[in-house]
């Protein structure tokens, strides 16, 4: 009955992990969507996101925080980044991954 009980409490504790980190994911992307659509598929300021994994928008994030990725308008992306972690940029990446 303990490892039913220990099981259970496991699995809605991951389960609450997940739906929080697709929430934040949704919040995160609010501030994107000026510049790339409600749906990801902007291109006038940037190319589109609309279709990326999760990891190519990670490791775009962490570039951009690193100051090693982007062209020629990069700055706001590099702004936006610094004030991001690693745990922010997988729930973005994760949700922008599924638009």
């Amino acid at each position: 009955m303990k490892k039913l009980a220990l099981a259970l409490s496991l699995l809605l504790a991951f389960a609450a992990t997940t739906a929080l980190a697709a929430e934040d994911g949704k919040a995160l992307y609010a501030k994107c969507a000026g510049c790339h659509g409600a749906d990801g598929s902007k291109t006038a300021m940037s190319k589109s996101l609309k279709g990326q994994s999760s990891e190519a928008i990670v490791k775009a994030m962490q570039g951009y925080k690193a100051k090693t990725f982007g062209g020629s308008k990069k700055a706001t992306m590099e702004n936006l980044a610094s004030r991001m972690n690693d745990a922010e940029f997988k729930a973005l990446g994760d949700y922008i991954s599924k638009l």
